[in-house]
């Protein structure tokens, strides 16, 4: 399909010479800016009918106008929409390809608009969009994640500081770590689109418009809370694009630290899960290869967004008021961010949802360490020692256990009573792992009764995520 034909910029009026080719290259958006197409179109409806409502536009001028841009929406969808860089922006090309369907009649739709606000309109769109996708998907890793929790709430495993072993926690437990993470990130979009919900459209360039606008029927009927109460913020603010970047960053932090942990936990030296083929990837040249690779490219994917995140900061640091070109180049990195989350994310939650558990290589990790160190001190506390005593002397069992090529369970009674005469046969009871398990009772802690109570608080939450996202639609 052949544009307008017409490569007359709309605002070329006060110009004498074209711009130079190589200017037209540097100032094009449309080669990215072609997504916000349907943002575009719902925006021009909603704005044809506002100055039909105030008279700029008759009932007739309107339904042209609506049909036009349907027939450009159609057009879109079917792939038939050409993009020209003489185009500049999507918005001059939709505006230009209406005025080709329906004439000089079309003109009439920039009344009471500019592209600042009409843009920061489209780029709102957008994001509230997309952020109820990610919230839908947000649920979907959560419920892999509790799926998992709850056949898991028997399974032992070293837990880790330093990477170091540290104390046995249950698998359940470990898994509702990540689930209190994404659940944060669940809170920070929805903030995020709550702060989308402010409409500039009526904004004008900056200064408002001189027609008796109807900007709060404008913005119900796009969805938004309501409109901006400054022009000059409208068109300048896109702090809902930070937001987002910010959410969108923090979020892929807590699936990096997810992917590093099961490409550890499936590599030999751990054995503690095993990720399916579907996830994997093999080598060119060592036949017996298993590649965690979806987990190493979500890892890699999450600097691109921390990059975006950086990138939409630096570029609004020490801009003036109102609006400035500069801002055309937002869209690169809410974009790629976008493309980022709608892809990881599902992958993610597929990969944990068809995660095979090794529960007896777990377990065999937190007996042969020295996990129960803290429970042996512990005891010794609850004979009356003061905890720094305690731990001193714990510290001196360990190293003669490495030296003896020993555990702790390996010791005798003797053994422990020539460390500290508090020892008593009730002492091995603290060196048992299951035990030492159910001791850690506090709020909040790794007993098997703290679990259930968390996982019934996860439950509900999630419940009420899946019941938002489920309204959102």
């Amino acid at each position: 399909m052949e544009g307008s034909g017409d490569n007359e910029k709309f605002w070329s009026g006060r110009f004498e010479q074209p711009p130079h080719e190589l200017f037209e290259q540097l100032n094009a958006s449309i080669s990215f800016d072609w997504r916000l197409a349907p943002y575009d179109l719902q925006g021009s409806i909603a704005h044809a009918r506002m100055l039909k409502d105030i008279g700029v536009l008759t009932s007739e001028e309107f339904s042209e106008i609506e049909n036009g841009l349907g027939q450009i929406m159609a057009e879109l969808a079917q792939g038939e929409f050409e993009l020209m860089l003489a185009d500049e922006d999507i918005h001059s090309a939709i505006e230009k390809r209406l005025i080709a369907i329906m004439g000089d009649g079309a003109k009439k739709l920039h009344t009471a608009r500019s592209r600042n606000d009409q843009v920061a309109t489209d780029l709102a769109l957008f994001v509230q969009d997309h952020i109820r996708q990610h919230l839908a998907d947000i649920t979907g890793l959560l419920e892999s994640l509790l799926t998992q929790a709850r056949a898991h709430e028997a399974t032992i495993l070293p837990g880790y500081t330093h990477l170091q072993r540290a104390q046995p926690v249950l698998l359940a437990h470990h898994f509702l770590a990540y689930f209190e993470m994404f659940s944060r990130d669940y809170v920070r979009f929805w903030r995020a689109l709550d702060a989308a919900k402010v409409m500039p459209l009526g904004a004008g360039a900056l200064a408002g418009v001189n027609y008796p606008i109807k900007r709060e029927d404008t913005a119900a009927e796009l969805g938004f809370e309501r409109p901006g109460a400054n022009s000059i913020d409208d068109v300048s603010n896109r702090d809902f694009a930070l937001d987002y970047l910010a959410a969108a960053s923090t979020l892929c932090i807590h699936l990096s630290r997810l992917a590093t942990e099961l490409i550890l936990w499936s590599s030999a030296e751990f054995g503690f899960v095993e990720i399916a083929d579907a996830f994997t990837s093999g080598s060119s040249i060592m036949p017996q290869k298993k590649n965690a690779d979806a987990c190493e490219l979500i890892r890699a994917r999450a600097a691109k967004v921390a990059a975006n995140q950086q990138g939409l900061t630096t570029l609004m640091i020490g801009l003036p008021l109102a609006y400035n070109k500069d801002m055309q180049e937002d869209k690169i990195y809410v974009f790629d961010t976008t493309d980022t989350l709608l892809l990881t994310l599902p992958v993610m939650a597929e990969m944990i949802a068809t995660l095979s558990v090794k529960k007896e290589r777990m377990l065999a990790a937190a007996s042969e360490s020295f996990a129960l160190a803290t429970d042996v001190a512990d005891y010794l506390v609850g004979k009356g020692l003061p905890f720094r005593e305690a731990h001193k002397i714990v510290g001196g069992l360990v190293r003669s256990c490495i030296d003896g090529k020993k555990g702790l369970s390996d010791l005798s009674l003797e053994e422990l009573q020539r460390a500290a005469p508090e020892f008593d046969e009730s002492c091995f009871e603290a060196i048992d792992i299951e035990a030492a398990v159910v001791r850690k009772d506090s709020y909040g802690g790794t007993s098997p009764r703290q679990v259930a109570t968390q996982l019934a608080g996860a439950e509900r939450r999630l419940e009420g995520f899946q019941q938002t996202v489920n309204e959102l639609e």
